[in-house]
């Protein structure tokens, strides 16, 4: 195949139109390979992009329960503080009335925010997963082992092998680029809202201990929520190399969040909690229809309801 003379085309991605554009730099396997590699690209780029799109789900169903727990912990926390304001009326006369209450709801308050940590642990997992599958659709040829069998792996094994077929069409006129980057442009939306939502938990969150409030830690962003968090941060590209820096969360299409947005704020009114959930609730990150728009067309392209 003469590379240079022919460009392959790509979907681009803000319309269902294609483009030529400069061919990839792979050389194609030799002919009896190559009849070999399509079917095993064709069953790994169905697998992977089943993968990613279960993923998806899986995000949106831990981002629901996360903001049902985010509401429950601000309930219980603006409760606690309004008790102590509260006119109890004839139930002020009995007994440590208002501290048992408050006992309530601070239980309450720690059960939501273990019920958060778990829901946003779930969608980190998520991302990571989305970023694994979509880093995983390339099929390389299995160095020679002295079998008369070809076969393939997920790493590089022989020189001048890129895992995709030379820029040939996997499906359709689609090339493994092609849907390398429609998955990308997927993972980009969830990376950016995922970095916006613990913004918005390591809030909720230190909001729970008051030693924390006193020692008036700018750097409680970057600690890690749960176990093992950083490792999957660093995998999904929220920390910036091998240190602990946290990228800024931004919104697309803005500028980065102002560095006195990551110096959590303790004195939140109800209405700064509210900005908070609704925040969480509008997923300012994802759009809808330009997600739908890119399943539609991986689908219509594989023939195949994923």
């Amino acid at each position: 195949m003469d590379s240079e003379a022919t460009p392959r085309r790509v979907i681009d991605s803000n319309t269902r139109h294609l483009r030529a554009v400069s061919p990839s730099p792979s050389t194609s396997p030799s002919p009896s390979p190559l009849r070999l590699w399509r079917p095993a690209a064709q069953r790994n780029m169905r697998n992977q992009w089943s993968k990613l799109l279960a993923s998806k789900d899986s995000w949106f169903s831990a981002a629901s329960g996360g903001r049902s727990h985010a509401t429950s912990f601000v309930n219980a926390f603006l409760s606690q503080r309004f008790m102590l304001r509260r006119d109890l009326g004839v139930l002020k006369d009995m007994p440590a009335i208002r501290e048992k209450a408050c006992q309530k709801l601070a239980y309450q308050q720690e059960l939501s925010r273990s019920a958060l940590l778990s829901s946003y642990k779930d969608m980190v997992l998520s991302v990571s997963q989305m970023v694994k599958a979509s880093k995983s659709m390339r099929v390389f040829l299995k160095a020679s082992t002295g079998s008369p069998i070809v076969q393939f792996c997920d790493q590089p094994e022989v020189m001048n092998d890129y895992g995709d077929g030379g820029g040939v069409p996997v499906f359709s006129s689609f090339s493994i680029s092609d849907f390398e980057e429609l998955a990308q442009e997927l993972v980009a939306m969830f990376v950016l809202e995922l970095a916006l939502k613990r913004l918005l938990v390591a809030e909720f969150t230190s909001m729970q201990s008051e030693k924390e409030i006193e020692e008036n830690d700018t750097t409680r962003y970057v600690r890690e929520l749960f176990e093992g968090e950083l490792d999957e941060l660093r995998l999904i590209g929220l920390l910036s190399g091998e240190s602990y820096d946290m990228l800024p969360p931004h919104i697309k299409d803005l500028n980065d969040l102002s560095s006195q947005s990551l110096l959590l704020s303790h004195e939140v009114t109800e209405s700064v909690l509210q900005v908070y959930l609704t925040s969480w609730l509008a997923n300012v990150n994802l759009n809808s229809s330009r997600i739908d728009e890119v399943i539609l067309v991986v689908e219509e392209t594989m023939q195949l309801k994923l």
